[in-house]
This record gives structure tokens, C-alpha cells and sequence, in this order.
């Protein structure tokens, strides 16, 4: 296989579900405590700076970033350090925590304040500071996203406002609330960076984020309707419908000239630019068939799961499945007193029926899986090779390039397991070969 992927980018017709896309976000009032981990995002995870009985404000950094990529954590509540403790990531890993008690106060921290920039480095160091991390799901710290090794040969920048997970609404939230601070975050990330165009893609079944965003567009500014096919906010597949080009293997999209944010990424920024106020609260939907007032919440981050289900009436019967994030790519929550973090842009509860996973049956090497992937991978043999235990073919078969969309699972007919063997065989090659 060249290095260039041939991608058949079918996808899959998910079911939109997009039952809150017109319920304006409501702010929840302050939790009981909220948890903050230390790892929320890709990289080392941040080293706790305060100890059991210290006072904190909204805004106060309580972990320091451990290494370049890696990210600050700010306290959303004025409070009182309640101890550092250990939780259960989503992945199942321990992360380090820091819970705080609110006092009700809200007092704010002395240090916020709206940073002073005026050239690029003042413009990352600012970026840095606020503690983003890529709003979407993955968690990347954003700093390091804004400062690619090859930012002269960069001549697009990417907003990813496709949104195409079912029931999520919360981006269509933001472009339709919080229209200025996206404008201001993309005309900053434009100037700092001097990169020319910006390419807005919003998938077509958001009509009123669509027009509200041409009727604004600057110049530089274009607005594209998407398909509506999942993923399409895959990032390689954002940039290949936006803009044409296609990302090698091994690569990224810097590699084609091309930088890619969330649109709830973009308005923080514009957003910080003016209040100096990190990164301490997240708007996310909470929706499923088992919650009884599906919304768009502003909640504070680290804000226990239950405290949030409670806000919107709780459950009409036990869930079966509760997910942080959509039911594509969502993580099971195990726990009800997990905490919110700051790549959640949905909390989501089904129930038992809901998420009984089906019965598989014998694959019918009816090739849906490979013409449905985004990526032109061949779920079918990919699994083959990962049973056999053949690592060599995994690597021929770019295995470690799969995203975990769960597309080919979605769409296999006879519903075998092909994402999460995958995953698997992930793990398999980067242990040499061990199941």
C-alpha cells in the first residue's frame, strides 16, 4: 500500500437524533465538589500545586502542566482543597484528582486577567496558559496544536463544526450563542499565525448555524455544508471534504498545509482573549432515551456525573449505559461519581434495551465494512490478522491507523465486534505481538 491511502470516505447514515439543537444552554448552579483529574488530555498529565485545606478561587491553576504536552488545570470554584485523591479514568487507568468544596462565594482568582499579546509566541504562551485542550474529544493541548513545526507552510486553517455524532448539539449551541467569540478566536489564531483562509464546515443538518455563520463571515471567512455521513468531523475526512487534501500516512494535518479546531476550541480562545478566564466550564449535552430533561448544560468541569443527571431530572428507569460523548465514540462511565472533563461535550443515558449489545453471527464477506470505512481500511481483514496473531499483516494493513469510529461495526450486517477487535490488535502490535 502507498503511503496515500485510497479512501473509499463512505461512511455511514447514522441516525441524527438531534432532539436538543434548538433548547438554548442553561447554566447549572454550583456542585456539592467537583474532581478535578489531572489528566485531562493527551500527553503527561499535570502535577497537583496545592494540598489538602488551601484556599482556592475560580481560576486558581491547582495542577501545572507536567511537560510540553501537557496541560494546566484550573479550579472552577472558589473553595476549599478537600484532598488529592485517586479515580478511574475512562480508560480504566488511575489518575491523580483534586477535589475541591466550593464555598458559594465564586470568588475570582487576582491573577485572571485578560493576557496581553502581541506577536505569535505571546499569542501560544497565552493559548498555553488558559489550559485548552482540543474541546472535541481528543483532549490535545491546543498550544501545541498552534505551534506546528512547519507553521510557514500552513495556508488553511480548519474549523471542525460537523458535529456528526447522534444527539449532540452542543457545537450547533455554540455557533448559534457564542457567534463572536468564534469570529474573534478565528480572526486571532488568522493573524497570529498568518495563515490566509479559513474553511468553516458545519454539517448540512444545522440550516441555522450554517446561515448564522455566512451572514458573518469575514473576509478570508468561507462557510462549507458538509454530508450528513459519520465522521465526517474525523479530522482527515473534515480536511479532505474541506479542503481537498489528503493527509498521508504517516502524517498530520500540518503535513498539508492545514490546522484543524473545534469550533468550541476557536470561541474559547476568542472568548479568553477579552476575560482572561482559563478554561474551568464546558457546555455539553445530556440527552438518551432513560434522562428525563434532555438540555445543553454549562456545567462546571469536574462536577460530579450524578450532580448533572440530577439537574436534568435524573433517570425515568435505570440505565443500561451511560457514555461520556456520543454512541459512536463515547466511554462508558462506570461510575455515576466520575467527574465531567474537559473534552466532554456530552453526557448520554440509555437504557438496558438501548445499549443490549446484538448477538453476532458469521461475517458474510459482504464488504461493507471496508467501503464504509473512512479511512479505506479493511475491518474484515484487520481482525483476520489480529486472530491469527500475524503482526506483519497488521502493519501491511495500516491496523494502527484506525481511529476507533466504530463505522464498520455500525454497519456490518451480521454485527461482529470489528471495532473493538481492532482496538485490540492496536495493542497487540504495540506489544510485540502480544495478546
Amino acid at each position: 500500500m502507498s503511503k496515500f491511502l485510497k479512501r473509499s470516505a463512505q461512511g455511514a447514515q447514522v441516525p441524527h437524533e438531534k432532539r436538543t439543537s434548538n433548547q438554548e444552554t442553561v447554566k447549572m448552579p454550583l456542585p456539592s465538589k467537583i474532581v478535578l483529574s489531572m489528566g485531562q488530555h493527551i500527553g503527561a498529565p499535570a502535577a497537583p500545586q496545592v494540598k489538602k485545606g488551601d484556599q482556592v478561587c475560580v481560576g486558581t491553576v491547582v495542577g501545572k502542566a507536567g511537560g510540553f504536552v501537557s496541560c494546566d488545570i484550573h479550579s472552577g470554584v472558589s473553595g476549599t482543597v478537600d484532598g488529592i485523591i485517586t479515580i478511574t479514568a475512562p480508560n480504566g487507568a488511575p489518575q491523580t484528582a483534586v477535589v475541591i468544596i466550593p464555598d458559594g462565594k465564586q470568588t475570582v482568582d487576582p491573577a485572571v486577567a485578560p493576557p496581553t499579546v502581541t506577536d505569535l509566541k505571546s499569542f501560544q504562551d497565552a493559548v498555553r496558559a488558559s489550559g485548552l485542550v482540543g474541546l472535541g474529544g481528543a483532549g490535545f493541548p491546543t498550544a501545541v496544536k498552534l505551534a506546528p513545526k512547519n507553521l510557514d507552510e500552513i495556508d488553511t486553517l480548519v474549523i471542525n463544526g460537523a458535529e456528526c455524532e447522534p444527539y449532540i448539539t452542543s457545537d450547533n449551541r455554540c455557533f448559534l450563542e457564542d457567534t463572536q467569540f468564534i469570529l474573534d478566536g478565528i480572526q486571532a489564531v488568522m493573524k497570529y499565525l498568518e495563515i490566509p483562509k479559513c474553511i468553516i464546515g458545519i454539517e448540512a443538518n444545522k440550516p441555522e448555524a450554517i446561515a448564522k455563520m455566512k451572514s458573518v463571515a469575514t473576509a478570508g471567512v468561507e462557510v462549507k455544508e458538509l454530508p450528513c455521513r459519520y465522521p465526517q468531523g474525523a479530522e482527515k475526512v473534515l480536511i479532505e471534504n474541506c479542503t481537498g487534501r489528503e493527509v498521508p500516512f504517516p502524517g498530520l494535518p500540518s503535513d498539508v498545509g492545514v490546522v484543524v479546531m473545534n469550533v468550541t476550541s476557536v470561541a474559547f480562545v476568542g472568548k479568553y482573549l477579552k476575560t482572561g478566564m482559563p478554561l474551568t466550564t464546558k457546555r455539553l449535552t445530556v440527552d438518551g432515551d432513560v434522562i428525563k430533561e434532555p438540555k445543553n448544560v454549562e456545567v462546571i468541569i469536574g462536577t460530579p456525573v450524578q450532580e448533572l443527571m440530577d439537574f436534568c431530572g435524573g433517570f425515568t428507569e435505570e440505565p443500561g449505559k451511560v457514555l461520556y460523548g456520543g454512541p459512536m465514540m463515547g466511554n462508558c462511565i462506570a461510575d455515576l461519581s466520575q467527574p465531567i472533563l474537559k473534552n466532554n461535550n456530552a453526557v448520554l443515558a440509555f437504557s438496558k434495551k438501548m445499549a443490549q449489545i446484538p448477538k453476532a453471527t458469521n461475517c458474510i464477506h459482504c464488504g461493507r465494512c471496508t467501503n464504509a470505512c473512512p479511512l479505506g481500511l479493511s475491518a474484515k481483514e484487520i481482525v483476520q490478522a489480529y486472530n491469527d496473531g500475524n503482526v506483519e499483516l497488521l502493519i501491511e494493513l495500516n491496523a494502527d491507523l484506525c481511529m476507533s469510529c466504530g463505522t464498520c461495526s455500525f454497519v456490518c450486517p451480521a454485527k461482529r465486534p470489528l471495532a473493538p477487535s481492532i482496538a485490540l490488535a492496536k495493542i497487540m502490535m504495540k506489544n510485540g505481538g502480544k495478546k
